[in-house]
């Protein structure tokens, strides 16, 4: 458990997510986001080498033979480096039955494309107590995460452990260590849809 401080339960909203940044502490965590689609690209490209076993680099060259996991799954380098930040969400609940301070907290990938962020960068829109992903069009359940719309209907949301305490909300999932506030930088094209949700 990292339990750091992600952010007053007062700053958080039942209309918008709040976005931040988290890094994977396991060896073994399999990727999401630009990492996964790295992942994917590298190993069709070993693929296409008829060299299963091999650890192509997108530009050709060879990683280090400790390129895949236990279940065989490939690795990017940037979790291979122990560099594999993520970004998430929070949400302030506010139904009926949530406790004035209940708060969730997802990673933000849809899960119809779990390389496609659920924003354009700002947060996730919610309306009507779903989380609004953006690109896709897809509605997730604000209190379970659960797509009640969309090309993922019936999956959910990858949860990330909070909890709140003293009027803030801190990080309780043991899998994940808190890196900052807002949206991963990156140099890469933005892998976002361009479709254009109405919200």
């Amino acid at each position: 458990m990292d339990g750091t401080r992600i952010a007053d339960v007062g700053d958080l909203s039942t209309d918008d997510t709040f976005l931040f940044r988290v890094r994977s502490v396991d060896d073994n965590a399999v990727a999401s986001g630009d990492a996964a689609l790295r992942s994917d690209e590298r190993t069709a490209e070993a693929a296409d080498a008829d060299e299963p076993d091999a650890d192509v680099e997108p530009d050709g060259g060879e990683t280090s033979g400790a390129a895949t996991n236990d279940d065989g799954i490939a690795m990017p380098d940037d979790m291979q480096d122990d560099d594999d930040v993520r970004e998430a969400i929070l949400l302030k609940l506010g139904g009926e039955n949530d406790d004035a301070d209940a708060v969730v907290g997802w990673l933000n990938y849809c899960q119809h494309m779990t390389h496609i962020k659920l924003d354009k960068g700002t947060g996730a829109p919610v309306r009507d107590g779903e989380v609004i992903c953006v690109n896709h069009g897809a509605l997730f359940a604000a209190d379970s995460g659960e797509c009640t719309y969309g090309p993922c209907e019936g999956a959910f949301l990858n949860e990330l452990d909070v909890t709140v305490a003293d009027g803030g909300v801190y990080l309780a999932d043991e899998e994940f260590e808190y890196v900052g506030e807002g949206p991963v930088e990156s140099d890469d094209d933005d892998l976002s849809s361009s479709s254009n949700v109405i919200l």
